[in-house]
């Protein structure tokens, strides 16, 4: 729950620090740029609330790790939500009301998450989770996003250490492997996921792994 709040409060912090200029740099994600990556994490904020307020009387299905959905084809934006998101982002015109917006519903989702019981079990994407379990999937969501936010912005703070560390611990359980120790966790997760191709020297320490990359998480 802590780690949760941490890889969020220091996202929010980053995005509230961001010039209005950088809005339209480019950001990680393939064919968004950085107003259209903060409108998906107000969406992302408004789906911790909903979930946080929807309790669930059944077993848990789902785990933080095995919460996501994986494949391994990258988004193209063809995909309706992101579209609606590029569009809907533009809406803001004025990057101030971006980042206020963000700033208004993350605090409240930093809030709700700081309260909720995490053996509480609540609903989502037609799953059941511990409250808990919801929570530490999300910082996954958090730092990856971070990293996209930084992408293209290198005076801009990277994530927590321990949000980067704890991210790439639930990506090797998702591909039943582990990233060379040589591989910083930064570049474990942008490699790993897909938003960077690993260089030469880098295919060859994955080895076997290489070709089950990328691991897109959804």
């Amino acid at each position: 729950m802590d780690l949760f709040s941490h890889s969020w409060a220091a996202l929010r912090t980053a995005v509230a620090g961001l010039p209005d200029e950088d809005f339209a740099r480019p950001s990680g994600c393939a064919g968004w740029l950085v107003r259209d990556l903060v409108c998906h994490l107000v969406i992302d904020a408004q789906d911790v609330l909903i979930t946080l307020a929807t309790p669930a009387r059944t077993e848990p299905t789902r785990d933080a790790v095995t919460y996501w959905n994986v494949t391994a084809t990258p988004p193209d934006g063809d995909d309706p939500l992101d579209a609606l998101t590029v569009r809907l982002a533009a809406a803001y015109e004025d990057p101030g009301l971006l980042r206020f917006h963000l700033d208004d519903v993350g605090s409240a989702a930093g809030r709700a998450a700081g309260l909720a019981d995490p053996a509480l079990r609540v609903g989502t994407r037609g799953e059941v989770l511990t409250a808990g379990d919801y929570l530490s999937a999300y910082v996954m969501e958090w730092t990856l996003h971070h990293l996209d936010l930084i992408a293209h912005l290198p005076g801009v703070p990277g994530p927590p250490a321990e949000g980067l560390a704890r991210s790439r611990a639930m990506l090797e359980e998702i591909a039943g492997a582990a990233f060379p120790p040589e591989f910083s966790d930064e570049d474990a997760l942008l490699v790993g996921t897909g938003r960077r191709a690993p260089g030469r020297a880098e295919e060859a320490a994955l080895g076997a792994l290489a070709a089950r990359l990328p691991f897109v998480l959804g």
